[in-house]
């Protein structure tokens, strides 16, 4: 496989007729080596239009999925994110780049330790990946600028909306299959938020986000 045109390939047919046209963005994914994310059995997927499988249901995001994500967050260098859902790390690698800092939290042992070694080889030092339920969020840790959802969501979580600062987004994917919707909570006021509908897709549940009294969109 040549890399490189596979990797051009993908930004170029999947991602940029996706709305992604935000150059930051594109060059980001030009320079943050998924291949190195993904898991060694599925490398080949590693630029395919698809969700490459991470072990125990749990999947990668699709690539135009986790770049118009990335748009929509509108980072910027003095911000601090929050991240639910680690997976394979290659969402916190993107943000790093952007972002002052990243705490990502992650469920499952084996990804929270195999997102450790993707960030390390991959040179990122401002990421702290925490191995723990991400679902509550990071109260002790909060107020956050910005946080990522990387996965779905049958509702936003109040508990999660409380935990930005003033003028911070929560990016997550809202719904059941076979119809969810990417949205984007901006915090207002200590009560007041606005709630912008981005695309419709699908995403694998987070985990740990049962059916709860939450905030909808």
């Amino acid at each position: 496989m040549n890399v490189e045109q596979a990797r051009f390939n993908m930004i170029e047919q999947q991602i940029r007729p996706w709305d992604v046209l935000d150059a930051g963005v594109l060059s980001l994914l030009a320079i943050v080596k998924r291949e190195d994310f993904v898991p060694a059995a599925y490398r080949a997927l590693a630029f395919v239009d698809t969700e490459v499988p991470l072990g125990d249901g749990q999947s990668m995001l699709f690539p135009r999925v986790e770049a118009r994500l990335l748009q929509e967050a509108q980072l910027h260098r003095h911000e601090t994110v929050l991240e639910v859902g680690t997976g394979s790390g290659f969402m916190a690698a993107l943000m790093s780049h952007k972002a002052r800092s990243v705490i990502t939290l992650e469920r499952r042992g084996h990804l929270a330790k195999l997102a450790v070694e993707h960030l390390r080889r991959a040179g990122v030092s401002n990421v702290t990946v925490r191995e723990m339920d991400g679902s509550g969020g990071l109260p002790a840790e909060a107020p956050f600028d910005v946080i990522m959802l990387s996965g779905s969501v049958p509702e936003v979580p109040q508990t999660l909306l409380d935990q930005l600062k003033p003028g911070g987004r929560l990016l997550a994917i809202v719904g059941d299959e076979p119809m969810m919707r990417a949205v984007r909570v901006t915090r207002l006021g200590e009560r007041s938020f606005k709630t912008e509908e981005l695309f419709d897709t699908v995403a694998p549940r987070l985990d740990g986000f049962a059916e709860r009294g939450a905030f909808r969109f």
